[in-house]
């Protein structure tokens, strides 16, 4: 099982960026028969960056394994940098119709160099997929009467993602493991920059993402190895660390009002437990680990936006 550990504030550099924050997020454990692996998630999140804007958030999130450093010309390292942009509240042009609540706009975009394949200039299916469940992350926080017939725009670019490692067979449909990864940060990021904003939420909210992932070369060999759980559950997975990755699952959680606002799984699991493993069901330990993880994120969170003030 995945284990969170304390977070330890490391002072940075406060030079030009007096509101840094840079810690230590996770440790995810990878509990084996005969060794302990570590990985560390260094998370940078920092607010107030775009005056123009109404909030503005930088969240940059690396994994480094103790003591490894990458010697290849391109980084095989698993990064995630991305910026997000609160314009708002603003009133709605005189022809658009009453609403009694706010409107949210929200937009997420891969800059072109953001992965090894470059992307084009304009939004892609991914991105919309996206940006749809990044609305409705955030239409559970914010108190929309508030603001009749005004509107807010949460702009989300990417800088750096895992969008080009997939997981599972190549040529599948199936959804890459680094866009869930993203999604996780834009929810953060953005949930950072509303609360820069100044704009009122039941809570905040913090996205985070486990997964089921297995060694075993094929389905046969994992059948065959004897184990007391469907597979091994990690907190903020890399997909080139594992062999499989069964399932994953990315939430928008409020941790004051123990509530998720958005739930997106993908993959394989058990509909029921099966002789050998363990009681509880594999889809909720899955929803459970993102759960932590999201409640661990929470606190970086808290601890940028008490240093904006």
């Amino acid at each position: 099982m995945s284990q969170l550990h304390n977070f330890n504030v490391e002072d940075g550099d406060r030079g030009s960026f007096a509101r840094f924050v840079s810690k230590v997020v996770l440790v995810a454990r990878n509990l084996r028969t005969t060794n302990v692996k570590l990985i560390i998630v260094r998370a940078v999140l920092q607010t107030g960056l775009t005056p123009s804007a109404s909030g503005s958030a930088y969240l940059e999130l690396e994994q480094q394994p103790p003591g490894q450093r990458d010697s290849a010309l391109l980084s095989t390292t698993p990064a995630l940098k991305l910026t997000c942009t609160v314009h708002g509240p603003r009133p709605l042009p005189r022809s658009a119709p009453f609403t009694p609540n706010m409107l949210l706009s929200t937009t997420v975009k891969f800059a072109p160099f953001a992965s090894h394949q470059r992307r084009g200039y304009l939004r892609d299916a991914a991105e919309r997929d996206l940006a749809v469940h990044l609305e409705t992350a955030l239409r559970g926080v914010i108190i929309a009467e508030r603001w009749p017939k005004s509107g807010i725009d949460v702009v989300v670019t990417v800088l750096e993602g895992e969008e080009d490692t997939w997981w599972g067979d190549i040529g599948t449909s199936r959804t890459p493991l680094g866009m869930m990864t993203v999604l996780a940060g834009c929810i953060t990021a953005a949930s950072t920059a509303i609360v820069d904003a100044g704009i009122d939420c039941v809570d905040i909210v913090s996205g985070g993402v486990a997964a089921v992932v297995s060694d075993s070369e094929s389905e046969q060999e994992m059948s065959t190895t004897a184990t007391s759980t469907y597979g091994q559950l990690v907190l903020d997975p890399c997909p080139l660390e594992h062999k499989q990755t069964l399932a994953a699952c990315v939430v928008a959680y409020q941790k004051e009002r123990d509530e998720v606002t958005e739930v997106w799984v993908q993959g394989r699991l058990p509909l029921s437990t099966q002789p050998g493993m363990s009681s509880e069901p594999e889809a909720a330990r899955l929803v459970d680990g993102a759960v932590q993880a999201a409640t661990a994120v929470r606190t970086v969170i808290c601890e940028a936006l008490k240093e904006s003030q």
